[in-house]
């Protein structure tokens, strides 16, 4: 097959010594409401090999088990319209500089840890470290996406959580379809493993490097799924 790469990316990665090739496989608009298993079984299945991996982003498995949060089902109250003041804004998507993440922060983890969580982050910004807020909120609130129009409308008044049990997932799409699969929350910035089925060999760490230049891109590439195959492994090259 012919292995396809996003702009701005390469088709060929190496990690710890090994190269492995990685195809960004293009869908269409994946809806609320869907079943992750018939996007799989459409758009990898024939394509797939023993060996590979699929690294699928987070959102399209969250948008089929319908974990949103709608923007009129939120009340934005004073302690999100002050803190949001001091927060900042990044350029990846909606963050806690926006209220409405900020409340959603407050309504998920507590006024209190969102408060000391604020306090912690304006100290340690001053000694260069960053990201702290999000490690004391935690996971759930970091790792909210949408309430952002940027890219897509669709997104601009849901918020999107992270997918529930993404290693059960995984696991369900080894054993329905015999595809190996890993759950990833990536951006230009960061990525995060969030879940990868039991029979994947590699580490967290050399999982991430597979995609730590964020294969699918994050504009309108419509490529939420990444192929890896090692070079070795595809017919073409044999």
């Amino acid at each position: 097959m012919e292995f396809y790469a996003n702009e701005g990316k390469k088709v060929e990665i190496e990690v710890d010594g090994q190269v492995y090739l990685r195809h960004a496989i293009k869908t269409r608009f994946i809806k609320q409401g869907e079943s992750y298993i018939d996007v799989f079984k459409e758009y990898v299945l024939p394509i797939y090999q023993e060996g590979d991996i699929i690294s699928s982003s987070e959102k399209i498995i969250a948008l089929c088990q319908n974990r949103i949060v709608r923007r009129e089902d939120i009340k934005i109250g004073f302690w999100a319209k002050f803190l949001s003041k001091f927060a900042s804004h990044p350029t990846t998507g909606v963050g806690v500089g926006e209220t409405i993440k900020m409340q959603y922060a407050i309504d998920t983890v507590g006024l209190l840890k969102v408060l000391w969580a604020s306090i912690a982050s304006a100290i340690t910004k001053l000694f260069g470290k960053k990201g702290v807020f999000y490690e004391i909120v935690g996971q759930e609130v970091s790792g909210l996406d949408g309430f952002y129009d940027h890219v897509w409308k669709e997104y601009g008044d849901i918020g999107i959580k992270l997918p529930e049990n993404p290693t059960a997932v995984c696991n369900e799409i080894k054993e329905k379809l015999g595809i190996s699969t890993m759950l990833v929350d990536a951006n230009d910035l960061g990525q995060e493993i969030l879940g990868y089925s039991d029979d994947i060999q590699l580490t967290k760490e050399q999982l991430k490097g597979l995609i730590k230049d964020n294969p699918s891109g994050q504009g309108k590439e419509l490529t939420p799924l990444i192929l890896i195959r090692k070079k070795e492994d595809n017919k073409e090259n044999n």
